[in-house]
């Protein structure tokens, strides 16, 4: 996420929850989530709290706990952590939060060195852990003598009970050693969530399970101060998270050039949640389907698409996202209104394929297709075949120049990603036999460009004269890293 000095978005498209109920605040210290400036110091329970009842003070608590450790310092190496001597995490970036480990509970010895530099320590000392309860151990904070936040450990003690089975727990901590005091509210109603939450503090708030853009504002009474960044998130029914508020506002003016973000870590469920979005577009490959408007989530997104055009792609949440998609102009005839998931960082293709009417040989439906758009190397292209030509038998494709076969038994509905040297090409359609050489219906010439992803819809109609729509048979290639081929 790029920052500045003014105001710095991460907006995605098609998010309005609109969720109309007022959330109530969380205080910005303590574990409880309930707020009190008596609650700021996260850092460890008083040591009599640990002890066991009428146990003599030199006995070891029995049992365990659990630990995790987030790297929240952002101009601090990677490190490795050791408990009680152990190494236990190894080679650590800044922004990534471990699993838990299960530790001995009573006094554990932390230390915190650089990765792979055992003698170059950063944090060495004791930190408390109760039986049966979970931590989080942020190493926070800056080095060196500059340091706005002096580097140290968090120490936040984790409510992962369940919050039920329709509602998410969320907690923010503020770790971003430059920003000031902040409110996180709702972009879709402006409600606030966290109110006042200066560096080192957190709190803890519950809310319906569900997608959000969280505005990051400078702390004010009315909660309605400049949005210096938004981020969006999904959030599951019964699971808890942990939203650090990380890295430096303006990074240009300090030591590191770790930008400002959102890192949320599911706390329940294990692992990082990414505030990136999904990419997604849109081919419109139903040959007597009119054109037709697409919907994300109540929004229309495309206009107006006619048949065999493949849109640009779209950012959008990452989540389920409720696709709709009716007739050009006319909202009330949907062809298709059904849930797509869709994660961050992943581009999808939704190709409206099939037939309209009581007769069609392939009802109409979406077809979902991941797309691989990682990069096949400078001398390589990287196609795709997909099969939506309704009155097509399973096809072969194969090179005119060799006769090899590129794609072998395409039914409608299959696809498949070869990699072939750049070059020009012309491609033939066969008909599916066992040694790919059966009558070639059509050929299309194509040129494909080193590192470049394509995907070739085979669509239309081979006998136009008996189907429903005059749109013959046609080789439809869309060029997925650079937009549009012929």
């Amino acid at each position: 996420m790029h920052s500045d000095d003014s105001n710095t978005t991460r907006r995605r498209v098609l998010l309005g929850l609109g969720t109309g109920a007022t959330v109530g605040l969380a205080g910005c210290g303590g574990n409880s989530g309930t707020g009190g400036d008596e609650d700021a110091d996260t850092s460890t329970e008083d040591e009599e709290d640990t002890s066991m009842g009428n146990d003599t003070e030199s006995e070891e608590p029995t049992g365990s706990a659990n630990i995790r450790v987030a790297h929240m310092s952002p101009n601090a190496p990677n490190v490795d952590v050791y408990v009680d001597g152990s190494a236990v995490l190894e080679d650590v970036p800044f922004g990534a939060v471990s699993e838990y480990l299960e530790v001995p509970a009573g006094e554990r010895t932390v230390e915190i060195t650089a990765a792979g530099d055992a003698d170059t320590s950063v944090f060495d000392g004791p930190v408390t852990v109760e039986t049966d309860t979970d931590y989080t151990v942020a190493a926070a904070g800056e080095l060196g003598e500059m340091a706005d936040q002096t580097f140290e450990p968090l120490v936040l003690e984790d409510d992962d009970s369940s919050p039920g089975s329709d509602t998410a727990r969320v907690r923010t901590v503020h770790v971003s050693p430059d920003a000031p005091t902040v409110d996180i509210t709702l972009a879709s109603n402006g409600d606030s969530l966290f109110d006042g939450v200066a560096y080192g503090q957190s709190g803890y708030v519950e809310v319906p399970a569900g997608d959000y853009t969280l505005q990051i504002r400078g702390d004010t009474e009315g909660n309605d101060g400049d949005v210096v960044a938004d981020f969006d998130v999904s959030l599951a029914g019964g699971q808890v998270y942990t939203a650090f508020a990380a890295g430096y506002l303006s990074p240009d003016d300090e030591p590191g050039d770790a930008p400002f973000d959102l890192l949320v870590s599911a706390d329940t469920n294990g692992g990082m949640v990414s505030t990136d979005p999904a990419n997604l577009r849109v081919s419109h490959m139903s040959p007597n389907a009119p054109n037709v408007d697409v919907y994300v989530d109540d929004s229309v997104v495309l206009e107006d698409v006619p048949f065999g055009a493949t849109s640009d792609y779209l950012e959008l949440p990452a989540g389920d996202r409720a696709v709709e998609i009716t007739a050009a102009g006319d909202p009330e005839t949907s062809v298709f209104s059904g849930d797509v998931t869709v994660e961050a960082d992943a581009d999808y293709t939704v190709a409206a394929i099939g037939e309209l009417g009581d007769d069609a040989g392939e009802a109409f439906r979406p077809l979902i297709l991941e797309d691989d758009n990682s990069n096949p190397g400078g001398d390589t292209a990287r196609v795709r075949a997909v099969h939506v030509s309704p009155d097509a038998p399973a096809v072969d494709i194969t090179a005119n120049s060799t006769g090899d076969a590129l794609f072998d038994g395409v039914a409608f509905g299959e696809s498949d990603y070869v990699e072939v040297p750049a070059n020009d090409y012309t491609l033939q359609i066969r008909g599916d036999t066992e040694s790919n050489d059966g009558d070639v219906v059509a050929d299309f010439d194509v040129s494909l460009n080193g590192g470049q992803v394509y995907t070739a819809f085979a669509a239309g109609y081979l006998t136009p004269d008996d189907e429903p729509q005059d749109v013959s048979f046609d080789l439809l290639v869309a060029q997925d890293t650079d937009g549009m081929s012929g």
